[in-house]
């Protein structure tokens, strides 16, 4: 089966998706970007193909979803479902499934529970599947660490850490998490929305928490600066002693008074690349890798999840959903 999809959210992410579906032989109908400097151009040039492919680029995501009548809406533009969901919407009402980078779209119920439950109401309607995947969250921080965690009889707690060297990231991570900004700079744009650092840390926490049946009582996340002790220096950042060099950031979900779930992202200039999962229990395990790399990988995970998605009940559906799916045939 040759699946049609569309590309909405032309930008670094969803360049990569396009490249990543076009290898794998899928069916792109169209590409959708509100970019003046994309809008109009083939989509091949847009993502650095040395040919056209014959799709344009265009603004009119009704048009082009009307028009282009995708199995799959491959969707990046942006974190916050609240900023985004019109979007799916749009998608939603000519009956395709939809796949989001959108973090919080990665478990709707923890920040957007009306938007959720009016998403998963319109999806069914309409016949359409909806799901928030990628890497974080979607894999390292929930998925994984859940499927590890089958082969301990006994699980007390679990605890993940991502370390990434930020200046191997594109300009727009950089950015996010604000080098070369000062303390002050950095909280307030933060509290501002100026800049997001990471997005998602409680998605995490809850998806890995309903995959493995663990209740929780309650969740919390928070983000902090780690400040340069000396200079460094990146494609585009200069960060002096005493400015942000990156940024640490957690969630934690607890049963009771007890942490039971622990991620933790580090993401600065110059730090080591890895990930590491350590499950407490019995028996109880350390697991360790040398990092996983986030563009590509999310990619990945978008393009690879759009042949499950389709056989996937109508509605607002979570990673587990589709996992349930691969082992028992529904949902």
């Amino acid at each position: 089966m040759t699946i049609r999809v569309v590309i909405y959210g032309v930008g670094p992410i969803g360049q990569l998706i396009a490249r990543v579906a076009l290898e794998r032989g899928f069916d792109v109908v169209g590409a959708v970007d509100i970019d003046p400097q994309k809008v109009g151009k083939d989509l091949g040039e847009v993502i650095g193909l040395d040919k056209a492919i014959g799709i344009k680029v265009e603004s009119d995501a009704d048009k082009v979803l009307r028009e282009a009548d995708p199995d799959v809406v491959l969707h990046s533009t942006g974190s916050f479902l609240d900023k985004v969901y019109p979007q799916i919407m749009k998608a939603i009402r000519v009956g395709a499934d939809v796949i989001s980078t959108c973090e919080t779209l990665a478990w709707p119920w923890y920040r957007y529970p009306d938007l959720a439950e009016l998403i998963d109401n319109y999806a069914r309607n309409y016949g359409s599947t909806v799901l928030g995947a990628g890497v974080n969250p979607g894999f390292v921080f929930d998925a994984l660490p859940a499927a590890l965690s089958v082969t301990l009889t006994k699980l007390d707690k679990i605890s993940v850490v991502r370390s990434l060297d930020a200046s191997k990231r594109r300009y727009s991570f950089q950015k996010k998490i604000g080098l070369g900004m000062t303390i002050n700079q950095f909280r307030e744009a933060l509290a501002k929305g100026e800049i997001t650092a990471h997005v998602g840390f409680a998605e995490s926490v809850l998806l890995m928490a309903n995959m493995m049946g663990i209740r929780l009582d309650r969740v919390e996340e928070g983000q902090d600066a780690i400040i340069a002790d000396r200079h460094y220096e990146t494609q585009y950042f200069k960060i002096e002693e005493g400015q942000v060099r990156g940024v640490v950031g957690h969630g934690s979900g607890f049963v009771g008074n007890r942490e039971v779930i622990r991620v933790e992202l580090r993401a600065c200039v110059a730090c080591e690349d890895y990930e590491e999962i350590r499950l407490e229990g019995d028996p109880s395990m350390l697991w360790r890798s040398t990092g996983t790399p986030g563009d590509p990988a999310t990619a990945a995970v978008i393009v690879n999840l759009a042949p499950r998605i389709l056989n996937v009940r109508p509605g607002l559906v979570t990673l587990k959903d589709l996992v349930n799916y691969a082992f028992t045939g529904q949902t």
